[in-house]
């Protein structure tokens, strides 16, 4: 089965940075896009940044002056280097890989999710 595996969070002050990593294991091909979301106690999940197998990439507002999300070329690994944090970016951060499987005719979706990893901005 395909398992996504973050790592990186931890505590930071404000104004410091942070790497996240995620690592996928058990895939079979490709994904066609890779994300980062997170979710605050209390709070909808949102998304924050999402990356393409190019090299579009879409940030939220909120971040996009200070996050930047990367992509293995040759393999389902992504990365958020996340700079300038704040108390705000508070929250369990979650790696998502989605798209569609195509073969011929056939199209079958896809989605997972890893389990996450804690990043706390205090001071």
């Amino acid at each position: 089965q395909v398992q996504l595996v973050e790592s990186g969070g931890g505590l930071v002050q404000p104004g410091g940075s942070l790497r996240l990593s995620c690592v996928s294991s058990g895939s079979r091909f490709r994904f066609d896009a890779m994300a980062w979301y997170r979710q605050a106690p209390g709070k909808e999940r949102e998304l924050v940044a999402r990356a393409t197998r190019g090299t579009t990439a879409d940030y939220t507002d909120s971040v996009k002056d200070r996050f930047t999300i990367s992509r293995d070329n040759t393999k389902n690994t992504v990365h958020l280097q996340m700079n300038n944090l704040r108390p705000e970016d508070t929250a369990t951060y979650y790696c998502n890989a989605n798209g569609e499987y195509k073969w011929g005719s056939s199209v079958r979706p896809y989605e997972y999710w890893g389990q996450g990893t804690q990043v706390t901005i205090s001071s």
